[in-house]
């Protein structure tokens, strides 16, 4: 079927002059995009079903292997299989091209894991070098002051059904440090008011159990018992639901907090879907709580990724030291 689907737009592109001259000037054939195609699609399955990554993780590579392919015929390179020569082409190219350092390495990345699932698959040769990666900046996160916070959590003070979703929304954001996606798969069976606790799924389906109480706790049983059911159009388990009655996702999450976040007067810049769960992780290590205890909460499969949290409390400490007058 997919070979099928491939051979319609194959015969689709031929009817387009610009890519009847591409394939007439370039070494780019029918087979190369065919197996291009059929490589990608496996590559996709066994992210999914072997791996076990989430649907947003897939799509990331899907859109590094697009980039790819589109350089391919722009440049009259084969893009399967992948060369060495060609694939150092395109790294200068994406140096060259508009884009941060970590968009370049996020790229290269997928690259690089769909050339060692070709290894694997013994579709490409062993020996092959897999491209270096470009050296990752080291940005920290940005977060809110827990004034700002406030701010934000206290501009949601109406009672019309939005107002009361969003407070509760972000309450559980800046509460149990939720990612976006998190937030977005949220289901009502997931909220134990009775054991006070909260159960997210978190990337590569990873579940984890965090303490739900307080504040968080009482804004999501008003929500629950007020708000929901005025927004809710038919049977659905998500927890929190946009303005029609459906699931929430991740742009609908940007929106929100962009909005929100205008409303209390921060910049739109500082703003984005993760920056309550950036300030949950620096609040609670400036308030003490040990590395460990923070990586159990916020989903972490290395210690190394919730380092950036304390390098970044730490940073702000020195920047106070040395610019306070009563420091």
């Amino acid at each position: 079927m997919i070979h099928q689907l491939f051979s319609d737009a194959y015969y689709r592109l031929l009817r387009n002059r610009f890519f009847r001259f591409l394939f007439l000037c370039y070494n780019v054939t029918i087979m190369t995009l065919y197996d291009f195609e059929s490589a990608y699609e496996a590559f996709l399955a066994w992210l999914l079903l072997e791996r076990g990554l989430s649907r947003n993780t897939a799509s990331a590579y899907s859109r590094d292997l697009k980039k790819w392919r589109e350089y391919c015929l722009e440049n009259g390179t084969p893009p399967f299989p992948p060369d060495e020569s060609g694939i150092v082409r395109f790294q200068r190219f994406l140096v060259e091209s508009e884009g941060s350092k970590a968009s370049r390495q996020r790229t290269m990345a997928g690259l690089r894991t769909w050339m060692r699932f070709l290894q694997v698959e013994e579709v490409l040769e062993a020996d092959i070098a897999l491209p270096a990666l470009p050296q990752r900046e080291q940005r920290l996160p940005k977060i809110l002051s827990e004034g700002e916070v406030d701010r934000l959590l206290n501009i949601c003070s109406g009672d019309d059904s939005l107002s009361q979703r969003d407070r509760a929304l972000f309450e559980v954001a800046y509460g149990c440090g939720l990612r976006a996606s998190e937030i977005c798969s949220l289901r009502i069976r997931d909220v134990d008011f009775a054991a006070k606790t909260l159960r997210a799924l978190g990337k590569s389906e990873k579940e984890r159990t965090i303490p739900f109480l307080g504040e968080p706790a009482h804004r999501v049983q008003m929500y629950l018992d007020v708000a929901r059911p005025r927004l809710v159009k038919e049977e659905i388990g998500n927890l929190f639901l946009s303005r029609n009655g459906l699931m929430l996702n991740r742009e609908d999450i940007w929106r929100i907090i962009q909005k929100r976040g205008a409303e209390a007067g921060i910049s739109k810049q500082r703003l984005h879907p993760h920056i309550l769960r950036h300030s949950f992780a620096t609040h609670l290590l400036r308030r003490g709580m040990d590395q460990k205890t923070l990586q159990e909460l916020l989903g972490h499969s290395s210690i190394a990724t919730t380092d950036k949290y304390l390098h970044f409390d730490l940073e702000l400490r020195d920047v106070y030291d040395a610019s306070h007058p009563r420091a």
